[in-house]
Parts: structure tokens; sequence; C-alpha cells
């Protein structure tokens, strides 16, 4: 993931040195009849003020990098979520939102827009409406976002068409069996759970116990515990380690590594654990998964 958050950073840099207000730059790297793919880097910060705007399409973001809070309405009620990467961002055609960079500045997605009629030819028979605000980075989303990982960095080509249908298809899935945790969380426990993420984000691969990821959030173990899980839909063990397996499979698709060197510069301690984890997480082992996709 590192080589996908140069290009925030890079951007990031760019607008301290050259000033003004942050703003979101669209790239497009596919489309079709009904879809589109776009690259979404945004530099936005704790001092750019949200504004309202409107989903002109159902939306499918993959958050890739940087956090942010995501707000809108669910359809029950308006709800504030934290958006990390991994996870995904989810609206409806017509639906209002804001987002907002209150904890940390910087972000980048991958944006997959559909049209309502073309997302409803997916969907059926689960129906077209997305019914929650966002998903979490959970396993039977993590071959999809690591896939999509892959194509973004260029370590293998894009088939943009193919992951937006499976995306769509298997985002329906998911949705289907969420349970929504209390919204409300307040601004002190959001600001502490973003320093978290980001410190993960940006180092994966190193000791990240409860403990000390308490310890870098202000809070006992206890507390922190229960107030990441609330905010991510997570433990912090099964984030933590995502986070590490993503970066293993970009690994795994852009260069040519032993599986044994990447293991252990991913973080984990041998390399049978690794293949363990790996397999669970997608459903092949490190050296398939790398053979698929060549």
């Amino acid at each position: 993931m590192a080589k996908i958050a140069v290009e925030l950073e890079r951007a990031l840099a760019r607008r301290a040195v050259n000033g003004g207000p942050g703003h979101a730059a669209a790239r497009v790297l596919a489309q079709g009849d009904g879809w589109i793919v776009e690259d979404v880097v945004c530099t936005s910060g704790p001092r750019d003020r949200p504004f309202e705007e409107r989903h002109s399409h159902v939306a499918i973001a993959m958050v890739v990098a940087g956090s942010f809070q995501y707000r809108s309405d669910d359809g029950s009620a308006t709800r504030r979520e934290l958006m990390t990467p991994g996870s995904l961002l989810l609206g409806n055609p017509g639906q209002p939102f804001e987002c907002g960079h209150e904890h940390g500045a910087g972000d980048r997605c991958l944006s997959f827009r559909y049209t309502a009629d073309y997302f409803e030819s997916l969907a059926a028979p689960a129906g077209p409406r997305l019914r929650v605000l966002r998903l979490p980075p959970v396993r039977a989303l993590s071959p999809l976002v690591a896939r999509a990982c892959a194509g973004l960095a260029g370590s293998v080509s894009g088939p943009w068409e193919e992951l937006s249908i499976k995306l769509a298809a298997r985002t329906l899935e998911v949705v289907g069996g969420v349970s929504l945790y209390p919204s409300g969380a307040p601004p002190s426990a959001v600001a502490r759970v973003t320093r978290t993420v980001r410190a993960i984000e940006h180092h994966p691969h190193t000791g990240l116990g409860l403990t000390s990821l308490a310890r870098e959030a202000g809070l006992s173990p206890y507390h922190f515990l229960r107030t990441f899980e609330r905010l991510t839909s997570v433990t912090p063990h099964q984030y933590v380690l995502r986070a590490r397996l993503r970066e293993a499979a970009m690994r795994l698709a852009a260069d040519s590594a032993r599986v044994l060197d990447i293991a252990l510069d991913s973080g984990f301690g041998d390399v049978s654990n690794f293949n363990r984890a790996f397999r669970a997480e997608f459903g092949v082992s490190p050296r398939a998964y790398r053979l698929n996709l060549r």
C-alpha cells in the first residue's frame, strides 16, 4: 500500500507549497455503458470546512489511503462514519453527503460509480438500494480490494469492468448481513482512532499489539478495544492483520521477492503463519495468488 500512498503524499506536499484550499482531483481509469472507475485524490485537511454534495450515481468508493469522516442519511437517521483503508463508502443517487478531514489531511479512493438502471440490473433480486453508508474491511471484500489496489498501482492490468461488476455483487451480499453499530461517537474518540489507523497505515509491519495501540490512542486497552471496534466494525487485531495482508498482496503482485521475505517484511513472524493467514483471507496460497495475477 506504500506505493499507493505516495501519490497522496505528493499531492499534500504540493498543496503545502502552493497554498489554497484542499480539493478532490479525479482521474478516470476506465468507463463503459453505465459504469465508471476513477482514482480520486483529496487534499482536504482539518482547516477545510466540508460542504454538502449529492451522489449523482450509485457509489461504491474503496478507501486505499488516508482517512476521513463520511456524513449522510442512511434512510433512518443522519450518521457519521469513519472511513479507513480497506473500507467501502456507499451512496445512492440523489443522496446528500459530506466528507470531512477534521482529524487528518488527505485520502485516496477508488471510486466505482454506476447509473441506477445499470446497478439495478446487477442487483436483482437483492434490490438496487444500498441501505448502509459504509462497509468495514472484512474478509469477504479482501480479494477485490487487493486486486483493485494492484491494478491502481500498475502491478497488474486492471480488468476494471469485471471488477466493477464483482464489487457491486459482493457489496450487496455483504450489506445484507451487516449489523450497524450505534452512531454518535464523541469527536475525541474519532480523533484517537483516526490517529491509530493512520499509524497502522504508515507502519503495518511493526509491533502493533493491543497495548501499544491503546497507548498510542491514550486509552486503556479495554476502552480502546471498545472504541476502535465501535468506529471501524472490526477489532484492532483484525484491522492490523488485513493491513499486513493487503501490503503482502501488493508485494506479490509487484515484484518477484521470495514469499518468505514478503512474509517477514509484512510483519509475520514465520512463513507458515503467513501462509495460513493469507489462504484464509484470499482463498489461495501466496504462490497461487501470484501465479493467478500473472
